[in-house]
């Protein structure tokens, strides 16, 4: 008996059961809404939204800390599942994208110019995603999970977005070039190949400076559970969340016709809620093309980004609750909130300027074949440096002086 009990799985998390059963009803309420006030497919694009969020939460699968592991602690298992999941993504987007479409849908990438506003936005984005403790994804699955202080971070990156709203226009009249895409210019295959190939280049350089600063790489932690019981109350594995979350993009292609994004929702939802309050938004130049025209005037339910966003917080939400995790904490020390206001401002702006987040701009840009994806990622990681350095300053961990 004393060999059996030393072997036996641990006990299953004490799951939250009012979580659980609150945010399901919302997820199912929600379904119901969406598909009876827009259609079916804003309502799986809901859906959607709401596995991306558990995938996100219960594999802990975010870009800020896994590049500051790689920069303090020189671990890149993270970077690693990163490029994963994009290269995954990429040998589905690049082939798809040069068909054109989906049975009677028109696919489109994730392209935009490669210049001067997607330089400098993704550089902020980067230093703003260190100081407010996530990425677009990542604030958007711990807000759900029950952080207080990310719910700050998104806040003002919503006020961000909205600020680069007003002021895109003025930055896109800066240098740059149109959107170079790998797959029209090499040809799918030679699309595919020089991503993969640059992918894996990102991926090796993280197997170099690990084995350099460790002699090995680090051993993958034994899971507490297997089976159904990690299935349902986790954590999963970064690798395996890594092609859950490209095989969730390559459905969101098929489903909305464009990749998976983040970001411009958070603007469209500043914008209508300024708009509400009595600031004409609707007569800055950003809001009267017509996309965001449209936008603005229809129902934020009719918006495929919002919708995903909001089932990207749910899905965290219930996936948190099966975890017994789901406890919000209302202290955050002033330093670190400080953190979460300035962090969440840059970021939001940076977003709107760039195109995107880390989703929107690097793992769906990429995938796409699109080098301005390529460019994000470096300016990005070297803001993403300076945050770093910045962390202590905020009373946040960092590179110890």
């Amino acid at each position: 008996m004393s060999q059996i009990s030393a072997t036996a799985a641990p006990p299953l998390p004490s799951t939250n059961r009012i979580t659980v059963y609150v945010v399901a009803a919302v997820i199912l309420l929600g379904t119901l809404v969406i598909a009876q006030a827009i259609d079916l497919r804003q309502a799986v694009l809901f859906l959607i939204g709401g596995g991306l969020g558990a995938t996100l939460y219960h594999a802990s699968f975010g870009f800020t800390g896994g590049w500051r592991q790689l920069v303090v602690s020189r671990r890149g298992r993270a970077v690693r599942a990163q490029m994963l999941m994009v290269s995954v993504a990429a040998i589905a987007f690049i082939p798809l994208l040069a068909l054109g479409s989906f049975g009677d849908r028109s696919l489109v990438g994730a392209t935009a110019p490669v210049g001067v506003s997607v330089v400098s936005g993704a550089a902020l984005f980067g230093l703003g995603m260190q100081l407010g403790g996530g990425c677009g994804s990542g604030t958007l699955f711990t807000v759900g999970g029950g952080s207080a202080r990310m719910l700050v971070t998104l806040v003002f990156f919503i006020i961000g977005a909205l600020a680069g709203t007003a002021h895109l226009p003025f930055w896109l009249t800066l240098p740059s070039v149109p959107p170079i895409v790998l797959g029209s210019v090499l040809g799918v295959p030679g699309g595919i190949a020089a991503t993969l190939l640059g992918l894996a280049a990102v991926a090796g350089l993280t197997v170099v400076i690990e084995r350099r600063a460790h002699g090995e790489l680090a051993k993958v932690p034994p899971a507490p559970r297997h089976g159904f019981a990690r299935l349902l109350h986790g954590p999963w594995p970064l690798v395996g969340a890594g092609l859950v979350l490209a095989l969730l993009n390559i459905a969101t292609l098929l489903t909305a016709g464009h990749p998976w994004s983040i970001t411009a929702g958070f603007g469209l939802w500043g914008a209508k809620i300024a708009q509400a309050v009595g600031v004409p938004v609707q007569t800055w130049e950003f809001w009267t093309w017509p996309a965001q025209a449209r936008a603005l005037n229809d129902s934020v339910l009719a918006d495929i980004t919002s919708v995903m966003d909001f089932g990207i917080i749910l899905g965290a939400a219930l996936a948190a609750g099966l975890a017994g995790q789901f406890a919000p904490k209302a202290k955050i020390p002033p330093l670190s909130f400080a953190a979460a206001i300035i962090g969440g401002l840059i970021m939001g702006y940076g977003a709107r300027l760039s195109f995107g987040c880390n989703i929107g701009a690097l793992f769906s840009g990429i995938a796409s074949g699109s080098v301005h994806g390529w460019v994000w990622f470096a300016s990005a990681f070297a803001g993403s440096f300076l945050g770093i350095y910045a962390r202590p300053l905020f009373g946040l961990d960092g590179f110890k002086k």
